[in-house]
This record gives structure tokens, C-alpha cells and sequence, in this order.
């Protein structure tokens, strides 16, 4: 049962202009009071003005034709007489009314007041409905469906402004439907903090009776069972488990669920049920009617091969039944029977219940429970806690029937005869175990609230294995539609702030609401379509909810003002389609996530569907959060990768170079790529990949490429490189406070240089996987190339490969990304990569996306980086190069032989300074280096002066003092170049230096 709490009150009429009768004015004036009032009054007011209503109205509807001795009225009456009586002498007006607003009883604490009121308050027949009554108790506690007070002046009409009320509506226990009110009207000078307590222990009492009345009918049905089988000899007394263990729990439980659904189908039929073990029972449902004409049915399993003549048992608690002690004294057979489990009152929703006992339409509902009698459906299958007693002990109907998947139809609504069903009857004396045992009776709409309440525990348990599958936001949205249609409503739309959709938090999630999922049973109705702006008006549903912070229901929108009143044009579209709405905010950790809308075409929601959608709302919310707050960090890591990544190609002759990186779509990995100019026309090829995910791998690349590029421009070789990465990751590892040292950080790299010169390539790897090397005429290779161990194991070498690459040829360097995957062969992906890269004649860019086309994985689990570099060769016309022994006197021949190179290149701009540093150069190898000595000019983008010598000695640069009679010479080296330094071989170095070709 579901009850809210009280909001706070206001005392009443003031003078001061802040009390609700001075609020009241202002509202009808049109002058904002939406600080002052109460949300449900004010919406009340909001209502009752759109319905054209009339605070001098003095005029009410009445009913000739309402039941004084209804359902609602038999169980009321006698809790109305002990209220009564508890407020006896006091100006306490107590009414019961149906679920129309009609009052049907009427009680005072004073009798004189029947004399003294207006007769719309003391004569029943009144109709008490917000919509011809405006704010009032009674109509306030039908359209809000929770315990209301209204004070004075807060009534809508001038007639009531004298009195204050307080109501709460009284549902029936099975359906979970709103069967009436129950009012206590008093002068507001009476109010008490009791009346609150009493009101709803009232309410209880009167739910409590209405479940004892479905009770009495199925007590009825049962004596009516137990009659006619003793009639007709086919057993006496009632035998007590004699076998319970016959059938374990779960069994049991599996026929009360058959049987359940048997009686909700309101028809006479047999079907056969397989049981886990492999055990067939056959479960008949035939028809009966009490002597007082309660109509209702009667399941019975049978065995195959029972005898017709079987006994027949019932739970073990029908032995407290009144009445049948006679039947007890009958002598009982001989034979044992099947003992089932008691049966259990159906405490659910699915039909409505009309006033004459009729099953109204098939619904959903929630669950109630009455002291005494059943107990609610639990949340396993169904099945009341309350151990199987009905009211006063009588046998009940099982709660939570499913689907009859295991069985088989033998007959639906055929032939007389309940039994017979099974074939050959073995009726052999000693038989094992009995022939038939009654499993449940009940009515048929009792049936199927069990059915419902089985169905949205059903639903439930879908929803928590559908929803939430994906860390996406829109799938997620998706999923609670798909979940909710069409087992709860027709059609579902959720509307979602553009800031969560980017996943981020909505300033204002009203002022950037979209429509983002809209599905439904069918297609061509006038919802808005996703992607378009939703605005609702101030009295729509949907921003009802947001502020009340819960599921709004409104179950007949012809009579909803408020979302009529929003967008009269596209609503009027929209009610020749639909019929009954919820309105649910999605809320989650304090965040507004945007609104679920359900709709139902057909039948009308009630409070137990409410519960319903609020809970998958609910359950959605959370995973739409997590998936926003996923979709925020993996947007922060995507961000901090890609602004870690390089951004643009730097300008070289080497190589043609493409790149791509493919995110994981589920987290963001560290993997990275570079091209890094090196001196002599060289070019470095770089790339990594971090062990790992999220935040931490980002940055962690961000360091290793930042510290790879800083060794690479050092002109160390590919291993010094990887050796000196992994001196670095290894001090990462120790230096992480939560890694201890353990190694939590690693990485992978592949670092290749090309020699545009030689057309060579020199190539490590550390732990990578290797590279692909596609040649002119369309051969694919990989280079035989040792892995080398990954970054951070220390102590362990890594080896050097130098290899030719003919011009045009093309280096393809990727991450494990690409060929690893849970569900491929590393070896098939390989081919397949050797067939994409087959066709030399592609660009690097159409290489890049062809490899991603054919060979990335549709789904990617962890980063793809991949760099395609097509190699170009220095033009041997534009390479210069002498070989000098170590004297002083050659160098001025060489210097001459330099300038008329240049001057042929045309560079006579640019001689003058590379004179000059050819001229220092040379001599500082021929004074501090040692013989041979060779000098190369290189004419690419800028002009480079190399001078190399076998010495390992490092020049190093200095500022000489004024005194000094050298030390000048690298310091106008480095004026004079754009760029300088010094690269090692493995006998002597290179002193180069780089000289712009505008320079003078």
C-alpha cells in the first residue's frame, strides 16, 4: 500500500496577507503564489480554474443511482459506527465516498449536526469530484491518491472556506485499486495531529474488511468443492500432507503457478505440466458456484493413471474451516493421497473489480496485504507470505501465475467431465501414491491479479538484465522503453537534457530538453520525434513530476487540464490515440536526468503501475547516471589523449606519413604515435601503447611520448631509445604510491628511423607488435624483427635491425589493437592485413582507412594507433660529400669546392654562412678529432653541414671570456645555423649543423 506523507499545513484564514484566503485572491487575480501554497493545492487551484469552475459555485451534482449497499459500503459501514462512537459530542463530519467522488455514507460525532448542515454535506448522493466540486478534501484524495488535508480558505469554492478536512483514498488489498475516500470534515479550529493516524488506521480496517469479503467467496467455493465431492463419494474428510513430500517446493510452487493461471483464463480446460524432474501432472479447472452464487473454479492436479475414484486432498489448513466437521466423521479411503501445500490469497492486480463482482478490464496493479488474512505477493514468485490463511482460516487462491510454457492444453473450454483427462486409469490396490489432489479454487479475476502481480515481478527481473547493458545514454533510454512496451504501456517517450546526452549535468534540464526516444506498439502516431525540443507547458505531468520529484499518473487524459492545457492542438491529436499517462522523472544521486512519459492506449494505469514505472524509472535513472558519468570521463580521457597526441605532421622530404586512432568503445587506452625530424634528413617513426585504460594510461603516454621524442631528438639509436623508456617507466612503476612497485605500469614501442640518404631503415621493438613493410611492387612483408622485452621489466638489451626500404615503399606501424581481439586468430588477422596493404599504388591516407575498414575490429576492446609512412629518397644530385685527412692545409680547398656546390644549387645567399661553419667545423675536428674526416653537404628544405671524424670526443659550447684567445667558434656556429648538434656512431660522431636557405 502505498502512503506519502503530509505536507506542512498553514493555519488558516489570516489577515496579514500571507494566509491561504489572501493567497487564494491573488491566484484568481493571476498574481504568482507559487512560494505560498502548498504544491498539491496550488495545482488543485490550477485545475479546478482550467475546468472553467466557479468559487461561488453553490451547485453539485447528484446521484440518485449510487449503491447505498456496495463492496465499499458492507465493509465501511461497520467502521464508520466505532468511529462514530471514538468521536462521539464532537463537530466531526465523517463520510465514505466511491471511486467517483460520490459519497455513499455519512456519520457525525454529533447527531444535532444532520439537522443544522447544508444537505450537500450531510445527504449522501453528492459526487464530491475535483472536476464539478473544485479543491476539496474528496476530490483532492482521488486526483492526488494520497492522504490530503485542506484548510479554510485553501478550498476552492467560497462555500467551504468555514472547514478543513482531511481524506485518504482506500484501495482494495488484491487489485490495488482506488475503491473510495474516507473524509473527516471538521472546523479548522478542531484540527489534531491524531486525526492523521486515526484516518489511516480507518482506512486499514476498511481494506482490511474488503479483503475479508473476497475471502468469504472463496471460503464459498471451497465448502461448495468439499460438498460435492462428498456427495459423490470420491473422498471423505480432508487428509492431512500424508505425502508432503511427494512434491518438493519448488514443484509445488510450479502447479500453484499453472493452477493460478487456469482459474484467470474464467474457462473450463486441462493441461498437462512437466515438472523439473521430469514428473507429468495434469492440472483440470472446472466450474463451480457457491450457494450464496459466488462464481469461481476449481483446479485439481491428476497423475497419469489415477484412478477416477481418487481421493482428493486440500491444503493442511482447510481442517480449520468451520462447518465441515461432519465431513470429517465420513470414513476416509484407504488408499494415500497427494498432499499439496496450502493455498495462498492472491494479493496482486490485474483486473479491475466492478461494483456487481464482474472482472472489469485486465490491468496491472500492486500488492496489499490485510492483517488476519493473506499475505502480500512476495517478491520470488508470487506467492502471499502470509502462510495461506484467508481471513478466518479458509483456503485461498495461490498468488503469481506465469505463462503455462511447460504444459500442454488437453482441452479449453470443452467436454463436462473434470476428470478422465489422463487415459487409462490404474485404479490397482497398493497403489504407491494417490490419484488427485485439489491444488487451489478461486475466482477468475482473483486469478489474474496473481497473473499480473506474477507478470511484473516478471518485468522486474527483465528490467534488471535489459537495462543498462551499455554504457551509452541513449542506449540506456532505449532500453527502459523497450522494457516497459508493451507489458506496461503502449507507447514510451524519454526526453533527455543535451547536457546529459554529452554527458554532463543540465544547469536547467528543462530549457534544453529533447526528445530522445520514442517507441511504441505501433508507428505514425503525433509524438514529437526525437531529436526536437521539448517544452512543457507550467500544468503538464511532465514538470509536475519534476517538482514533486516522483511518478505522476493521470488516468484519463480526456479529464487531465493540466496536460490538456499545454499544447491544446497537438494534444486533442494525441488523445485519439492514447488514453491513460505517467509522467516519471528520471532522478538519480541528486542529478535531473530528463522525464520517462508512459502512455496506454486501451485501460487506464492505476497506483500499482505507477510503482511500476517509478521503479524501472528508477533502476534506469541509475544506469542512464552511470552511463553519463562514463560518457564525462571517457570525453575528459578522450580529450586529454587526443590533445597528447600530435597535431599536426611536421614538415620533412622523408616521408609521406598518415595516421589514425580509433578509441576502444569502452574506455580510452594510451596509445600513441609520432614522427619526429631528425638530423641529416632522417625521420623518426614512433609507436606505443600503455598497458591499461582510462585516466592514468592517458597521462602515462603522455609522459612516454614526451620523454620518447626528447631521446629521439638526442640522435640516440632505436635500442638507446627503448633502453632509456625503460629506465623510465621502470622509475614509474616505483614512484606510483599505489603501484608499490610491482610493475603496475607498462608499455610497448616500436621506434624506427629512415635514412632518406642510404634509403635504410633502422628499427627496435620492445615487446610491439611488427612492423609491415609493403614494397613498390606490392610485396608485404614483416621484418624479421627480435620483440625485445616490454618497457618497464628492466636489465634485459634490446636488439637493432637495419633493413633496405626501396623508394615508394611504405612502412606501416600499428598497435596490438588492431590484430588482437578475443574472437580472431592473430594469424587469419595478419593475412587479412597483408591483403589490405597489397596495393602500393594507394596514398597513405587510403592505406590508413582501408586497413581500418577491413582489419580494425567492428567493435574495438582496447586502442588502435596506426601510422602509414611511404619513404621518399634524397635526390643524389643534391647531396655533396669529401673525404680529408686530418691536415689544416685541405681546408680551404674544401671550403672552395663547398661554395661552387651551392653556388650550383643556388644558394648563394646562404654560402656565406655556410662557409663559415663548414670552416669551424672542419677545423675543430682536424685540432680535437682524428683522421679520416668527411664533410656532406645536404640540399633538402634547409641546407645541412655535416663534418664527422672517427674520435668520440663531444664539443661542447662556451662563452669565452675577453681574454680568451678561443673558445669562439661553436658559439658562432650556433648564431649562424638554425639548429645544431651532435650525433654518435658506432666509430666516431657527426657535428652538424642546419642552415635556413633565406639566411645571409
Amino acid at each position: 500500500m502505498v502512503r506519502s506523507g503530509e505536507e506542512p499545513k498553514p493555519a488558516g484564514r489570516v489577515t496579514d496577507g500571507t494566509g491561504p484566503a489572501r493567497l487564494r485572491d491573488r491566484f484568481l487575480q493571476g498574481e504568482p503564489v507559487d512560494m505560498g501554497v502548498r504544491t498539491s493545492i496550488l495545482n488543485s487551484w490550477r485545475r479546478s480554474r482550467s475546468l472553467g469552475l466557479s468559487p461561488d459555485e453553490t451547485d453539485l451534482p447528484y446521484r440518485e443511482d449510487f449503491d447505498p449497499g456496495g463492496r465499499i459500503v458492507r465493509a465501511a459501514v461497520p467502521v464508520l459506527d466505532r468511529l462514530q462512537d471514538a468521536f462521539s459530542g464532537s463537530q466531526i463530519n465523517i463520510s465514505v465516498a466511491d471511486g467517483n467522488g460520490t459519497v455513499l455514507l455519512r456519520r457525525f460525532g454529533d447527531p444535532s449536526m444532520a439537522r443544522n448542515l447544508p444537505a450537500i454535506q450531510r445527504v449522501p448522493g453528492f459526487v464530491f469530484a475535483e472536476q464539478v466540486a473544485g479543491t476539496n478534501g474528496i476530490g483532492l484524495a482521488l486526483a492526488e491518491r494520497q492522504l490530503i488535508r485542506v484548510y479554510g480558505a485553501e478550498h476552492f469554492a467560497e462555500r467551504s472556506q468555514g472547514n478543513a478536512c482531511v481524506a485518504m483514498p482506500v484501495r482494495d488489498p488484491l487489485s490495488g485499486r482506488i475503491e473510495g475516500v474516507l473524509c473527516f470534515g471538521y472546523p479548522r479550529s478542531f484540527e489534531q495531529p491524531a486525526l492523521g493516524a486515526a484516518i489511516r488506521r480507518a482506512a486499514e480496517n476498511i481494506e482490511r474488511r474488503l479483503l475479508g469479503q473476497s475471502s468469504a467467496h472463496e471460503r464459498a467455493l471451497l465448502r461448495t468443492y468439499l460438498a460435492t465431492g462428498s456427495e459423490a463419494g470420491l473422498y471423505s474428510g480432508v487428509a492431512l500432507d500424508a505425502v508432503a513430500d511427494e512434491f518438493p517446493p519448488r514443484d509445488q510452487a510450479i502447479l500453484r503457478e499453472k493452477a493460478a493461471e487456469l482459474i484467470s483464463r474464467g474457462q473450463r480446460a486441462a493441461i498437462d505440466v512437466t515438472l523439473p524432474g521430469g514428473r507429468r501432472v495434469t492440472l483440470v479447472s472446472r466450474p463451480m458456484t457457491s450457494a450464496s452464487g459466488v462464481r469461481g473454479f476449481a483446479v485439481e492436479a491428476v497423475l497419469p493413471g489415477a484412478p477416477a475414484g481418487g481421493s482428493l486432498v486440500l491444503p493442511h489448513q482447510a481442517e480449520e474451516l468451520p462447518d465441515l466437521a461432519a465431513l470429517s466423521a465420513v470414513p476416509r479411503p484407504a488408499r494415500p493421497s497427494i498432499s499439496l501445500p496450502s493455498g495462498y490469497l492472491a494479493a496482486a492486480s490485474g483486473r479491475a473489480v466492478a461494483p456487481d463482482g464482474d472482472p472489469g478490464p485486465a490491468g496491472y496493479g500492486a500488492t496489499g496485504r490485510a492483517e488476519g488474512g493473506s499475505g502480500s505477493a512476495d517478491g520470488g514468485g508470487g506467492v502471499a507470505d502470509g502462510g495461506g490463511s484467508v481471513a478466518d482460516g479458509g483456503a485461498g487462491v495461490a498468488g503469481g501465475a506465469g505463462a503455462v510454457d511447460g504444459g500442454r492444453d488437453v482441452a479449453d473450454g470443452g467436454g463436462d467431465a473434470p476428470y478422465g483427462v489422463t487415459g487409462a486409469v490404474d485404479d490397482r490396490t497398493g497403489s504407491p501414491f494417490p490419484a488427485r489432489g485439489l491444488v487451489m479454487v478461486g475466482e477468475p479475476h482473483v486469478g489474474a491479479y496473481a497473473l499480473a502481480a506474477r507478470r511484473r515481478l516478471e518485468l522486474l527481473s527483465e528490467a534488471s538484465a535489459r537495462i543498462g547493458t551499455t554504457l551509452d545514454v541513449r542506449r540506456t533510454a532505449e532500453e527502459l522503453a523497450e522494457t516497459a512496451v508493451p507489458r506496461l504501456a503502449d507507447f514510451v517517450t524519454i526526453d533527455l537534457p543535451d547536457a546529459v546526452l554529452r554527458g554532463e549535468e543540465s544547469a536547467d534540464p528543462l530549457a534544453d530538453l529533447r526528445r530522445t526516444v520514442l517507441h511504441g506498439v505501433r508507428e505514425g502516431l503525433p509524438f514529437t520525434q526525437p531529436g526536437k525540443r521539448m517544452e512543457f507547458g507550467p500544468t503538464a505531468p511532465q514538470l509536475h513530476c519534476l517538482a514533486r520529484g516522483e511518478a505522476v499518473l493521470e488516468p484519463d487524459l480526456k479529464a487531465a487540464a493540466g496536460w490538456l492545457a499545454q499544447d491544446p492542438e497537438h494534444t486533442a491529436r494525441l488523445l485519439a490515440h492514447v488514453h491513460s499517462l505517467i509522467a516519471v522523472p528520471l532522478l538519480a544521486r541528486g542529478v535531473v536526468l530528463g522525464i520517462a512519459s508512459f502512455y496506454r492506449a486501451g485501460s487506464s494505469f492505476g497506483d500499482d503501475d505507477r510503482s511500476l514505472a517509478q521503479e524501472l524509472a528508477a533502476r534506469a535513472a541509475l544506469s542512464i547516471d552511470n552511463a553519463r558519468r562514463y560518457t564525462h570521463e571517457r570525453t575528459m580521457v578522450l580529450a586529454l589523449q587526443r590533445r597528447l597526441l600530435p597535431h599536426g605532421l611536421p614538415d620533412q622530404d622523408a616521408v609521406e606519413v598518415a595516421h589514425r586512432y580509433l578509441p576502444a568503445e569502452s574506455d580510452v587506452g594510451g596509445d600513441w604515435y609520432d614522427v619526429i625530424p631528425l638530423s641529416g634528413t632522417r625521420v623518426g617513426l614512433l609507436v606505443g601503447d600503455v598497458v591499461g585504460h582510462g585516466m592514468l594510461s592517458a597521462a602515462t603516454m603522455g609522459r612516454l611520448r614526451t620523454a620518447a621524442r626528447s631521446f629521439a631528438e638526442l640522435d640516440f639509436s632505436p635500442d638507446e631509445v627503448l633502453t632509456h623508456l625503460d629506465n623510465l617507466v621502470g622509475r614509474l612503476d616505483r614512484e606510483d604510491p599505489d603501484g608499490k612497485g610491482s610493475g603496475v605500469i607498462g608499455a610497448t614501442c616500436l621506434y624506427a628511423v629512415y635514412d632518406p640518404t642510404e634509403q635504410r631503415c633502422l628499427m627496435a621493438r620492445a615487446g610491439h607488435p611488427p612492423p609491415a613493410l609493403v614494397r613498390p611492387d606490392g610485396t608485404v612483408s614483416y621484418p624479421d624483427l627480435p620483440a625485445g622485452p616490454p618497457l618497464g621489466l628492466g636489465g634485459l638489451p634490446f636488439d637493432t635491425v637495419e633493413i633496405d626500404v626501396p623508394e615508394g615503399s611504405q612502412l606501416v606501424l600499428y598497435t596490438d589493437g588492431l590484430i588482437e581481439d578475443r574472437h580472431r586468430d592473430v594469424d587469419m588477422v595478419l593475412d587479412q592485413l597483408r591483403a589490405a596493404l597489397a596495393h602500393p599504388e594507394r596514398a597513405p591516407e587510403e592505406t590508413c582507412q582501408a586497413v581500418l575498414d577491413t582489419v580494425a575490429p567492428v567493435h574495438p576492446h582496447d586502442d588502435i594507433a596506426l601510422l602509414v609512412a611511404r619513404v621518399h629518397a634524397l635526390d643524389p644530385g643534391r647531396i655533396a660529400a669529401w673525404e680529408l685527412p686530418a691536415d689544416p692545409a685541405v681546408v680551404a680547398e674544401v671550403r672552395a669546392s663547398a661554395m661552387r656546390r651551392m653556388a650550383d644549387w643556388g644558394l648563394d645567399e646562404t654560402a656565406f654562412a655556410a662557409e663559415l661553419i663548414l670552416s669551424e667545423l672542419i677545423t675543430n675536428a682536424i685540432r680535437h678529432g682524428a683522421g679520416p674526416i668527411r664533410v656532406r653537404l645536404l640540399y633538402g628544405r634547409t641546407l645541412i653541414c655535416e663534418v664527422s671524424d672517427v674520435s668520440n670526443t663531444a664539443p661542447h659550447l662556451r662563452r669565452a671570456a675577453s681574454t680568451d684567445e678561443g673558445g669562439r667558434g661553436l658559439f658562432l656556429v650556433a648564431q649562424l645555423s638554425q639548429s645544431w648538434g651532435t650525433r654518435y656512431l658506432p666509430e666516431g660522431k657527426v657535428i652538424w649543423a642546419e642552415c635556413g636557405l633565406d639566411a645571409a
